[in-house]
């Protein structure tokens, strides 16, 4: 049986499969489809012609515009009719066309969405993905399985990423690059094959990051990729010296950490 709080508005021509549960102040307008194993929470509003289905759970104050499919399953080839899971945030807009699908048993299951995330229109999250918190995703962004993408990442416009590969928080994609490897936390990256183009300045800026910290970030960045090792020996050589700086520790720990993509790195020509 449907649960559905009296103070939520529901189209009458919108179809709410029994069992649902929709949540206090949600608002459903015309022509949306709710699976029956969806659970809106409160102040989520469904625009117009919005399709929620599997076993997905949608954040309070989230909003999803039309033509956005989310919770359909996995596109992975191995997909298996057991039941697995999306997990969206609080406070996220999801804009139109959205499609966003759930995890693979394989893989534990669930693909995980953070809060307060931005979907511009048509684009895509896969199986199995994890998204932290503040992330923008632009028109056409396509996420392969398994992708990781940290907290106040920025992805242009029909930017491509890999399966299995991680971006770090507060990365910046440009417009149109693929994304093949791991992109480190304040990097920036851009074209086809993609390349590190620099650090994102403007992003560490804007969150708060002293100037001289600032410096010591892009220091280390020149340390461990035009060193003559390897970015992850670099990185382990430097360590001690930057102890104090967080910002520099995380793209260490970044670095460091076990991944099945390599390492994207600035282009080095002759």
């Amino acid at each position: 049986m449907s649960v559905i709080a009296a103070s939520a508005k529901i189209h009458a021509m919108s179809f709410i499969e029994d069992g649902a549960v929709i949540g206090e102040n949600v608002s459903i307008g015309p022509f949306c489809h709710v699976g029956p194993k969806v659970v809106l929470g409160d102040n989520v509003q469904l625009v117009s012609h919005v399709v929620v289905l599997g076993r997905t759970t949608v954040g309070k104050g989230t909003i999803i515009w039309p033509s956005a499919v989310i919770g359909g399953d996995s596109q992975s080839a191995h997909h298996s009719a057991v039941d697995t899971t999306l997990v969206i945030g609080d406070n996220c807009t999801i804009r139109e066309g959205v499609t966003m699908n759930t995890g693979t048993v394989e893989h534990g299951g669930t693909t995980i969405v953070g809060d307060n995330n931005l979907f511009l229109a048509y684009s895509h999250v896969a199986h199995d993905c994890r998204l932290g918190n503040n992330i923008i995703l632009s028109n056409n962004v396509m996420l392969a399985g398994h992708v990781t993408v940290g907290d106040r990442a920025i992805l242009g416009g029909g930017s491509a990423v890999h399966q299995f590969t991680r971006i770090g928080r507060q990365a910046f994609i440009g417009g149109l690059s693929a994304v093949s490897y791991d992109v480190i936390p304040y990097g920036m990256l851009n074209g086809n094959p993609g390349v590190l183009s620099g650090l994102n300045v403007v992003g560490m800026t804007r969150s708060g990051v002293e100037r001289s910290e600032v410096h010591r970030v892009r220091r280390a960045y020149k340390a461990i990729f035009e060193g003559e090792g390897s970015a992850r020996a670099n990185a382990a050589a430097i360590r001690d010296e930057y102890l104090d700086c967080p910002q520099v520790i995380e793209i260490l720990d970044f670095i460091g950490a076990d991944s099945d993509r390599a390492l994207s790195s600035p282009f080095r020509g002759k």
